[in-house]
């Protein structure tokens, strides 16, 4: 072998030394690439309302039959014109049967509050409930999937507890793992009054559920009350698709009581007959917010303001509106029972009346005006015959 420089050995000692991996380094892992078609989990869905807050809403009305409570669930989403509807019963007391379906047809809610009015004992609860009712039609667009399961769950422990059985008023059938409640009799319905603390077994939450019982109703234990019948003829059209953990229509009866046509058994929550009420939760409000008729116009609504945002106002809440709507109407001219005189928004000596595009007052906004207030307690003074500035005269207000 011939004998190389000891450059050359050096040489080669180096290239061997550059081209062998160290020992001491592991070798890299492969990297993981997904099979073809596999999705990544998604992030967990965010729950406008928790289980908890579910069963509490949901446990007054989970025993009722199926249809009413579909209707109840669509209506619950016109949180306004269930509050309309609700005084529009009372001030017709009279009305039933065809003579009820005859002045529906020249109001303009929804056709699933229009229904309920041939059941006044649950619109009454849903006008005096109105915080219930808003949150249970915020829970129903935003989770329905997640309602219509906790029904079923409710159902499920009334029925386990020995208080949910069939009777002569409505059958209870059991299929598989989905329970439904039909009336007896379809034209006549019977509403279930019972303790949600009681009838599903003990309750199993720190904060107890909600409830309503109608006036002259003593309930006691954990069972389930029925008082008379409501005739509802084709009125109550909703009905449960527990499938799907859905609400649809039952288009024959929809047709026969709203006088149209329609074909298509699905339900859609109708954006114009939310009157303005916002939605909840983000998501919600960006599936119909946008389109919400009537929200801008409301803006103005009694001189609201919205904080730390001078000049604009807020959309008013149910109970703004809810308020709004009992005021008493004054006939022109003339203000309403127990309302004052409204003080002049204008300064003194100014024209009477805003021009256009000139800013409104918003409520409250003229308070501690003297001269103004001075003034109409001095007309008020002399159409009474009292001496301007005689004792008994009614006192300014803003200047002490």
């Amino acid at each position: 072998m011939a004998m190389r420089s000891p450059l050359t050995r050096k040489l080669a000692c180096m290239l061997a030394f550059l081209f062998i991996p160290p020992p001491c380094v592991p070798a890299a892992e492969p990297l993981a690439v997904p099979a073809p078609g596999s999705v990544a989990p998604s992030a967990p869905v965010q729950r406008t309302y928790t289980q908890q807050e579910l069963d509490q809403l949901l446990a007054p009305i989970a025993l009722y039959p199926d249809a009413l409570l579909a209707q109840l669930l669509m209506a619950s989403t016109y949180p306004l014109e269930v509050v309309e509807a609700a005084r529009w019963v009372k001030a017709h007391p009279g009305l039933t049967g065809e003579q009820l379906q005859a002045a529906l047809q020249q109001q303009t809610w929804d056709p699933s509050v229009k229904g309920l009015t041939a059941v006044p004992q649950v619109l009454t609860m849903m006008d005096e409930k109105l915080d219930w009712t808003q949150k249970l039609g915020d829970a129903f667009l935003s989770q329905q999937q997640a309602v219509m399961d906790t029904i079923q769950s409710l159902r499920a422990r009334a029925q386990a507890a020995g208080n949910l059985a069939s009777t002569q008023q409505q059958s209870v059938i059991t299929e598989g793992q989905q329970i439904q409640i039909v009336p007896a009799n379809p034209e006549v319905v019977y509403v279930p009054v019972y303790d949600p603390a009681l009838v599903y077994g003990p309750w199993w939450w720190p904060v107890p559920p909600y409830y309503w019982y109608p006036p002259g109703y003593v309930v006691s234990g954990p069972f389930i009350y029925f008082g008379v019948g409501f005739l509802v003829g084709a009125a109550i059209w909703g009905a449960c698709d527990w499938g799907h953990r859905t609400v649809i229509v039952n288009v024959q009866r929809y047709n026969a009581f709203n006088h149209t046509r329609v074909v298509n058994p699905q339900w859609t929550h109708n954006v114009e007959h939310r009157r303005g009420v916002p939605y909840h939760d983000e998501a919600t409000r960006r599936q119909f917010g946008r389109a919400l008729p009537g929200a801008e116009a409301r803006r103005n609504f009694r001189g609201y303001e919205q904080p730390g945002r001078p000049g604009e106002a807020a959309r008013p809440s149910v109970e703004q509106l809810q308020t709004e709507l009992a005021r008493p109407r004054a006939q022109p001219g003339r203000p309403a029972a127990g309302e004052r005189p409204e003080l002049p928004r204008t300064a003194p000596h100014a024209p009477t009346g805003p021009s256009a595009g000139e800013h409104q007052a918003p409520a409250f906004e003229t308070f501690g005006r003297g001269e103004s207030a001075r003034a109409y307690s001095n007309r008020g003074a002399a159409s009474r015959g009292v001496p301007h500035g005689a004792p008994g005269g009614a006192a300014p207000r803003g200047h002490r």
